[in-house]
C-alpha cells in the first residue's frame, strides 16, 4: 500500500474515535475499497499515483469520512442505553424508595455497582460501562474529601498515601478510555458534581453519620429525581448519533440537574458554591478534551497510536 493511502487511513483512524476492534475492521474495509478503486481506475488508463489520489479524493477528506463512519456506528441500542442509565436509576431509587437503611444500604449498592463495573470492563468495554465505572469511584472521592477533616498530622500522612494512589487510578482509567474518546470520561464523571452538591446540602462533615443520612433522607424524592434526570440524559447520549450533540446533551443534563437541586434546596446552596459546582461540571468536559488533544498531538499520542495499530 502506498504512503499516500497509509497517511490517509491513519488520519481517519485518529479522528474515528471508536473501539480498537471495530476500528481495525473499518480501516481494513476502507483499505480494500481504495485498492479495488485504484485497480479499476488503472484499467481506465490512470497511472498508479494518479489513480490513488483520485480514489482518495472521491472518498472525501479524512475528517469527513471519519465523521460519517462515527455517526453510522455511534448510536447505541436501547438495551445499551438502559444499561448505561441503570446505575443512575438505582441510586435514585435508593433514596426515593427509602432503601437507604444506615450505611449498610449504601455499601451494598456500591459493592453491586463495583461488581458490574469490573465485569463489564473485562468482558464488554462498550459505552454502557462508563457510568458504572463513575459510581465505582465514589469511595475514592469520599476518601479524598475525608482527608480535609482529619487532624493536621494525620492529614499529611494520608495525603502522601492517598494522592499517589488516586493519581495512579485516574491516569490508568484515562489511559484506557482515551483510546476511544474523551467524551466517555465525561460520561463517567458526570455524577460527581451532583453527588458533591447533595453532600453540601446535607452538611457532610467528612464521614457518613446518622445525622447526614437523616438529612439526605429528608430530600429522598428530590435526590431520586436528580439521578433520574441524569439517567434520562445518559439514555439520550447513547441513542444520539452526532458527537457534538452527545456532548451538548451530556453537559446540559448536568447543568439542569444542578439547577433542579438548587431550586429544591433553596438557601442550602449559596451562589458561590453553585458557580463552583458549575465550574467543576465544565472541567469534567474541558480537561479530558484538553488532555486528549495533548496526548494525540504529543509523544503519548504516538505511543497510543502505535499500540492501537
Amino acid at each position: 500500500m502506498s504512503i499516500i493511502v497509509d497517511e490517509y487511513l491513519n488520519s481517519i483512524k485518529i479522528n474515528l474515535r471508536m473501539e480498537s476492534k471495530q476500528e481495525k475492521e473499518i480501516i481494513s474495509e476502507l483499505a480494500t475499497h481504495i485498492e479495488d478503486e485504484v485497480q479499476e481506475l488503472k484499467k481506465h488508463g490512470l497511472r498508479d499515483e494518479e489513480a490513488t489520489k483520485t480514489s482518495i479524493r472521491l472518498l472525501g477528506s479524512a475528517k469527513s469520512v471519519a465523521r460519517q463512519i462515527y455517526e453510522a456506528h455511534s448510536q447505541g441500542s436501547w438495551q445499551q442505553a438502559l444499561m448505561a442509565s441503570l446505575p443512575h436509576i438505582l441510586f435514585g431509587l435508593l433514596f426515593t424508595l427509602n432503601w437507604l437503611r444506615g450505611i449498610g444500604g449504601m455499601l451494598v449498592m456500591l459493592i453491586f455497582v463495583l461488581a458490574i463495573a469490573v465485569w463489564g470492563w473485562w468482558h464488554d468495554r462498550s459505552t454502557w460501562i462508563f457510568p458504572w465505572l463513575g459510581y465505582s469511584l465514589l469511595p475514592v472521592i469520599a476518601a479524598g474529601l475525608s482527608l480535609l477533616y482529619l487532624p493536621r498530622a494525620l492529614s499529611w500522612i494520608a495525603i502522601l498515601i492517598y494522592i499517589p494512589l488516586a493519581i495512579w487510578l485516574i491516569l490508568r482509567i484515562f489511559k484506557q478510555t482515551i483510546k476511544n474518546d474523551w467524551v466517555y470520561l465525561s460520561l463517567m464523571l458526570l455524577p460527581i458534581p451532583i453527588i458533591i452538591c447533595w453532600f453540601l446540602v446535607a452538611q457532610w462533615k467528612g464521614y457518613l453519620d446518622a445525622n447526614t443520612l437523616d438529612r439526605l433522607t429528608q430530600y429522598g424524592p428530590f435526590i431520586g429525581i436528580s439521578f433520574m434526570t441524569l439517567g434520562f440524559g445518559v439514555v439520550s447520549f447513547v441513542r444520539i448519533r452526532r458527537r457534538w450533540l452527545k456532548i451538548f446533551v451530556l453537559f446540559t443534563t448536568g447543568v439542569i440537574t444542578l439547577g433542579l437541586i438548587s431550586f429544591y434546596t433553596w438557601g442550602k446552596i449559596d451562589f458561590i458554591s453553585f458557580l463552583l459546582l458549575l465550574l467543576l461540571l465544565a472541567s469534567i468536559f474541558f480537561i479530558p478534551a484538553l488532555l486528549e488533544n495533548g496526548v494525540r498531538c504529543g509523544k503519548w499520542g504516538r505511543i497510543i497510536e502505535n499500540h492501537r495499530g
